[in-house]
Formats: C-alpha cells, structure tokens, sequence
C-alpha cells in the first residue's frame, strides 16, 4: 500500500514522503490518525504542488537572508564603554548591546541570532556572526572604544 506521510512518523520517513507499508498497518493505523494519505494520483499532484511551494519560499527567504548579509557587512557598529586598566571594560558587550546598535543603524536583527560565544569585555575590533538563516551567516564588524 502507497501512502504520502502527512508528519514525521518514526521507524518509517519524514513528512512528504511517499512509503510502501503494509496495508493493515496503513488501513488500522496511520490513515485513521491522520499520518499518512493514500498515494492517489490527486494526492501526489498536490504533494508535488506544495513542495515547489516550499522551495520557492525557501530560495526566496535565503535570498533576503543574503542580502541581509552584505548589508551586515557594510555596516560597521561602534560602541563606547568605560575603560579600566589595559583596556579591560566596566562590565561587558552583549548581544543585546549589539543588536540595539544595529537597529540605531537601520538593521532589525533579533538579538537570539547574534551568536556571540561570551560577551565582549576588551576594547577593539570584533567580527561577531549573525546567525540569519540556517545556510547564511552573516558578519556584524563591531568597535568597541573607551568613553
């Protein structure tokens, strides 16, 4: 028996995917809980219909995350904080503290993305990444300065 997976079903595919199960499994367990679909030729059309759906808006949200990314770049953020001795900050930079300047620059970016490992605690020239789609990851060049 063919049937299209509707979600993820373990031990048997992922969703979208069109399987061959037996047909007392089909028939008593996945159609009534609504897993699977039969894999009739409309089914499959409609399948096909929603993947190139799927990848169009993919193509396009990686597109925007891209030029994000160049805009990123072109766009260097500098912060000033107090400064102890060599060179060492009151306190630290955040990602949060990041963010907030980019937004003064124009750039939304959620502050979840920044993937900053710890936070910035000397002064100097910093390239932090930024995470904006789960193939592009962009470059936010960050000074931090003595006030």
């Amino acid at each position: 028996m063919k049937l299209i997976l509707r979600e993820e079903v373990e031990n048997l595919g992922k969703g979208g995917e069109v399987v061959d199960v037996k047909p007392g499994y089909g028939r008593n367990f996945l159609l009534p809980r609504g897993l699977a679909v039969l894999a009739n030729p409309k089914n499959v059309r409609e399948l096909e219909h929603q993947k190139a759906i799927a990848s169009a808006k993919a193509a396009k949200m990686k597109a925007s995350a891209q030029a994000v990314a160049k805009r990123l770049a072109e766009t260097p953020v500098t912060l000033k904080r107090k400064v102890g001795e060599q060179d060492k900050l009151y306190g630290s930079v955040t990602a949060m503290d990041v963010a907030e300047a980019l937004a003064a620059r124009g750039l939304q970016i959620d502050r979840r993305s920044i993937d900053l490992a710890e936070p910035i605690k000397t002064t100097g020239d910093f390239e932090v990444p930024v995470k904006l789609h789960s193939e592009v990851v962009g470059k936010a060049k960050v000074k931090v300065e003595a006030a």
